[in-house]
């Protein structure tokens, strides 16, 4: 019986080893960085904006990395994913490129502790390769719904969307990646840009009635 006990130990054991065993390749992680600005803005605003932790659409809040195909048919590409779940990736590329942009006083990101003057909430609405328009190689697709409102009486500033697209070159993931990279690259410069022209507007719009008071009717 002991012998018995043994044999059945050593045949479990065994399985348990062979068992994580596995053939499936490894998981592989890709980063997206947000571009340099060709130039730095010549006349910095002198307030801060604060970027919300994005919203996502439905099958974008995760980290794998989205594919579209025919008749509707959402999937994800096997064995890789970006280095956090999407919304997560796209506010940190969003805090980068206004920063590196030089337009504003102070960026802070979603778990930042200190106020704001202006608070930019997105919601990723695209975020995929795209099969269906070019079944060979896909084209990355990047779609941000913006709205720039005040901190202070939570009035929307202004509402854009920032969008960006790009063919890959072959249907490797590797090219593919780099589509995304470009694509995601494209809606940021939009976002910073119409983000920056918002801001600067309401804040001309502002001084305009501190310096134009509307004259009281008290006689």
């Amino acid at each position: 019986m002991s012998r018995l006990f043994i044999l059945a130990m050593v045949l479990a054991v065994s399985g348990c080893v062979s068992g994580l065993r596995s053939s499936a390749p490894p998981t592989q992680v890709y980063v997206l960085r947000a571009a340099e600005p060709a130039e730095r803005a010549s006349a910095p605003l002198d307030v801060s904006v604060r970027v919300a932790r994005p919203l996502a659409d439905p099958g974008l809040d995760s980290e794998r990395i989205v594919l579209v195909q025919a008749d509707h048919r959402m999937g994800h590409y096997a064995a890789s994913r970006w280095p956090a779940e999407l919304p997560e990736v796209v506010e940190s590329l969003v805090v980068s490129r206004l920063r590196a942009t030089g337009a504003w006083a102070a960026v802070q990101d979603s778990l930042s502790p200190f106020p704001a003057d202006y608070l930019l909430r997105i919601t990723i609405r695209r975020f995929e390769a795209d099969y269906v328009s070019a079944p060979r190689a896909p084209v990355a697709r990047v779609v941000l719904d913006c709205t720039l409102g005040r901190r202070t009486g939570r009035e929307v500033v202004a509402t854009f969307v920032a969008e960006g697209s790009a063919q890959a070159e072959d249907n490797r993931l590797g090219a593919v990646v780099a589509a995304f990279q470009q694509a995601v690259n494209e809606a940021l410069a939009i976002l910073s840009e119409r983000a920056q022209e918002a801001a600067a507007r309401d804040l001309a719009a502002a001084d305009q009635k501190v310096e134009s008071p509307v004259p009281s009717r008290i006689r």
